[in-house]
């Protein structure tokens, strides 16, 4: 299992939502290459980018950070956030971005998704509130549950699902892992977690699983809730 530490990009700055509201951004850095700079010396092996101006305004809004963080770490990254076309996506593969997330556009239209994942390796972002397909920056809820739209890409040659509970979602109150685990389940696909990891028991609770793949830390490391670097102790084990 792989932790993959995550930075959320708003106004060139590092933050972190509460429930993907944009209005409770909270600012932990104004110099967000240098946090991934920080994760790779801990050991991180994969960084997880969010374009958040990008996700509401459907075209990328910190281009010159994401070179940035690029430029100055040798881990792998995955990127989302308003990616909606190919040439968007091969913009940021020919920057570097080892990874593709793919959110909104796979409610949208699903045969784009898996079209482009053909070409380049993506993952799709699956954003659930009450079980049902968030969309457009997590600011509406479409009448999709997450399980079928995961079973929708079983197939499609996509690298991974990357699936976030968005009511735990920067709470600290603990994964969801029943939700993890079904989403797992109905694609067959390597699934990460995401949404509301707090300490190291989320991480314990998930590696014992043995059907997760990865886990997204963001507030349980910004907040001192989890010590990163003996998480990645234990995955390792």
């Amino acid at each position: 299992m792989d932790i993959l530490p995550a930075i959320d990009l708003k106004d060139a700055k590092a933050v972190r939502l509460t429930k993907g509201l944009m209005d409770s951004a909270k600012i932990y850095s104004d110099e967000p290459w240098r946090v991934a700079k920080r994760f790779q010396e801990m050991g991180a092996k994969w960084l997880h980018l969010v374009d958040l101006d990008g996700a509401f305004a459907g075209e990328p809004k910190n281009l010159k950070e994401i070179k940035k963080i690029r430029e100055m770490t040798d881990v792998h990254i995955e990127l989302g956030g308003g990616i909606r076309d190919e040439e968007t996506i091969k913009k940021y593969i020919d920057l570097g971005i080892d990874r593709i997330i793919l959110g909104s556009v796979a409610v949208k239209n699903a045969d784009f998704v898996k079209a482009v994942a053909k070409k380049y390796p993506i993952a799709v972002g699956i954003d659930a509130i009450d079980g049902y397909v968030a969309v457009e920056g997590w600011a509406d809820k479409s009448t999709i549950k997450a399980t079928d739209l995961a079973k929708e890409f079983a197939d499609a040659g996509v690298e991974a699902i990357i699936c976030t509970d968005v009511g735990q979602d920067g709470t600290l109150s603990g994964v969801n892992i029943d939700f993890t685990l079904k989403v797992a389940q109905a694609s067959g696909l390597d699934t990460i977690a995401s949404g509301g990891v707090k300490d190291i028991e989320d991480i314990r609770l998930l590696k014992e699983t043995g059907l997760v793949a990865g886990a997204i830390v963001g507030k349980a490391f910004y907040e001192g809730t989890l010590d990163l670097e003996e998480a990645f102790k234990l995955v390792k084990i």
